[in-house]
């Protein structure tokens, strides 16, 4: 006897237009080369990453970059620093840059107010990939904070540059935002946030309302994943959060429930339809 689950998967979840980019640019070059160097994992979701490495992508980090010599080398979308293109200058390397547009838009106007002498603070998560290229444009005078707590044992100027990294949540930024100006610091605030990751919170919170359960897909290094995962738990308390098929229970499903799926910005559409196949086997 079936529980008869009704799945859709939500349409506006999925790759964001950067990772798709770096995505397309990765699997043009390993159809013609058979193989292509990347720095660090070219999405934040681990069965993507299998994908791709089966099909010849070689994952190295800055360590192994430093010995690269001669190779073509594919810089994913979250951007690098200023010193990973002066070591491909020094190594010879060829680098592939499928950095995303929004990133590096955000990486000129922070290297602009750095240069302006204006004293930077990055809302961001500390060793993110996207921070610590945005960090690399202050020559890493940038101070980078995940939470407003961090600050308060930090000397701050009485006028700072505010920026964001990308998929921070809008809320939470505008949030600390008002919170240092009521503090009496003077604040440029730059809001940054892909309006692609934030437009999915209101998408989001339309698709959750329609279900019984929701079970979100993302690896659990993406911090969109964590950002989106946070909105559907908001509206819909009867949501899950999984990496793969292997971690969903049957228990959390009653008969005839209505489930929905949906994933971060960096879970590919293959991997939500796996999930979606699995539950209509229960």
């Amino acid at each position: 006897m079936g529980y008869n689950l009704q799945v859709n998967i939500d349409k506006s979840s999925g790759f964001c237009f950067g990772v798709v980019y770096a995505i397309e640019m990765a699997e043009d070059i390993l159809d013609n080369e058979g193989y292509l160097y990347c720095l660090g994992d070219i999405v934040h979701n681990d069965e993507e990453v299998e994908r791709l490495t089966k099909r010849g992508l070689k994952i190295i980090d800055h360590e192994v970059l430093q010995d690269l010599r001669n190779e073509k080398v594919l810089i994913r979308a979250h951007g690098e620093a200023p010193s990973t293109y002066q070591l491909a200058l020094e190594n010879n390397l060829t680098l592939i840059d499928a950095s995303c547009p929004v990133v590096l838009k955000l990486q000129n106007r922070i290297k602009n107010s750095h240069d302006d002498d204006e004293q930077i603070l990055i809302f961001g998560k500390h060793g993110h990939a996207e921070v610590i290229g945005l960090q690399g444009q202050t020559d890493g005078k940038a101070i980078v904070f995940q939470d407003l707590a961090e600050l308060d044992h930090v000397e701050l100027p009485s006028k700072f540059t505010l920026y964001s990294q990308t998929t921070k949540s809008t809320d939470k930024f505008y949030h600390i935002k008002d919170e240092l100006l009521s503090r009496g610091y003077e604040v440029k605030a730059n809001d940054t946030i892909c309006r692609q990751v934030s437009n999915r919170y209101g998408e989001l919170e339309n698709f959750v309302s329609h279900y019984d359960k929701i079970v979100f897909v993302s690896g659990k290094k993406s911090s969109n994943g964590k950002v989106l995962y946070d909105v559907c738990k908001k509206h819909n308390d009867q949501s899950y959060f999984i990496s793969n098929v292997d971690e969903l229970k049957l228990e959390w499903f009653l008969e005839n429930d209505r489930v929905g799926i949906c994933g971060a910005t960096s879970t590919p559409m293959w991997l939500m339809e796996k999930v979606k196949a699995q539950l209509e086997q229960y």
